[in-house]
């Protein structure tokens, strides 16, 4: 069936009506027209009216914790501490105890998500010891539950190592058997403090069970560029470009100009994505060299309001907002960019095939043959709309409309 959305301003463009088709690989876009007030409309056509919004591709979350959520419930005292196994332990110590059981949780925070204008989502699901496959199996629920309104794919997510207690690589192998379609790692060095015997199980893993790699680094300077280069050198050995994704990573950029310059090259020869969360953190890696080189860059909500973080808030147009905020962008071009890089950026992680941001102008992802994933939000211009963050909003997944927030204003 083919959906009609009425006078929309396609990337804050000209007003535009725009048809969809919907179908069993998902939907696309058919046409987009000049605005007709007096367009006869086929009968079995669904029709959404634009109103003079702004069309956007809809939101990618590619890194998202979904199993650690705290959404919709009470807020509490941040208890964690310093470092990753002590935030892991305060975790460890509460996710069980919370108002409302874990699959309603999950449950809820995704629902928020997509009616906010996420249609695709990489969430991360903790698997250890302690909670075993519980909270993979929490997000594979809600995956399933919701896989008519986005698409989910699922981190096995060692977020205690791989090293530091016995039975873990075994879990990260059932998680992969029973569904995970990423692998994840996490600090190579400060976290199993054997980085070579880390990454050989991540990559060994990968190999066997053929999906790609996310890697969690918040490794400082040089150390994390020791990391790094680890990673970059089992990705060339292995056969494995476009297949890996370094997460957070927010320090590779502090060491010198030239470790900068080379990184940057490195992952646009080996085609390594990276993933942000819009951290407030010196050091990074430039937005615009790495779009430039051809860097696949997208962005997560990580966290939300859980026992790392009171951060979060399931919507990624304010996440979009802090992305620019903390990259001190002023400019609506770079503004833009953000919002680009919130959408057709992390859709290009999701999918290297995919249409990639060729540079800090570039606003793909509302063209005909492309997909029907899309957002309808009010706003002047496209930089105005990051920074006022409307609320009226219309959802579109593989071609129709799965979220509608007018009722909500």
């Amino acid at each position: 069936m083919n959906t009609l959305i009425r006078a929309v301003r396609p990337w804050g463009n000209a007003l535009s009506d725009v048809t969809l088709a919907a179908g069993e690989a998902g939907g696309k876009i058919t046409a987009v027209e000049p605005h007709d007030p007096e367009r006869v409309v086929p009968d079995g056509v669904t029709v959404v009216e634009g109103r003079g919004r702004l069309l956007l591709p809809s939101f990618s979350d590619v890194h998202v914790h979904l199993d650690s959520t705290r959404i919709g419930l009470p807020f509490r005292e941040h208890t964690g501490g310093p470092g990753v196994w002590t935030m892991m332990m305060n975790d460890r110590l509460n996710w069980r105890n919370a108002e409302v059981p874990l699959q309603d949780r999950v449950n809820d925070t995704l629902g928020r998500m997509i009616a906010r204008g996420t249609t695709r989502v990489r969430s991360y699901a903790q698997v250890d010891v302690d909670c075993r496959l519980e909270r993979f199996d929490a997000v594979a629920a809600a995956k399933e539950k919701f896989a008519g309104q986005a698409s989910v794919d699922i981190i096995a997510f060692p977020q205690a190592g791989l090293l530091l207690e016995e039975g873990t690589v075994g879990l990260m192998e059932e998680a992969l058997k029973a569904g995970a379609n990423v692998m994840g790692g996490i600090d190579p060095c400060t976290l199993d403090r054997d980085p070579a015997k880390h990454l050989d199980i991540v990559f060994g893993l990968a190999e066997k069970y053929q999906v790609p790699i996310d890697i969690h680094l918040h490794e400082p300077g040089e150390l994390g560029v020791f990391s790094t280069d680890l990673v970059l050198e089992r990705t060339r050995a292995l056969g494995m470009q476009g297949k890996v994704t370094m997460s957070h990573a927010y320090e590779l950029g502090s060491v010198n100009e030239a470790t900068t310059r080379r990184l940057i090259d490195a992952f646009a020869e080996l085609d390594v994505s990276m993933a942000s969360v819009a951290p407030a953190a010196a050091g990074q890696l430039p937005i615009p060299l790495l779009t430039e080189a051809g860097v696949r860059y997208g962005l997560g909500e990580d966290g939300q309001r859980d026992y790392w973080s009171p951060y979060g808030n399931t919507d990624m147009l304010d996440r979009t907002w802090q992305l620019a905020f903390t990259h001190g962008f002023r400019k609506d071009e770079l503004i833009e960019h953000c919002l680009a890089i919130a959408t057709i950026g992390g859709a290009s992680i999701l999918d290297p095939s995919a249409t990639r941001l060729k540079d800090t102008a570039h606003r793909p992802g509302v063209d005909v043959g492309d997909s029907a994933e899309l957002l309808l939000v009010d706003g002047e211009t496209v930089a105005s709309t990051v920074m006022d963050r409307g609320k009226d909003r219309t959802v579109i997944h593989a071609g129709k409309v799965v979220a509608d927030q007018l009722e909500l204003l």
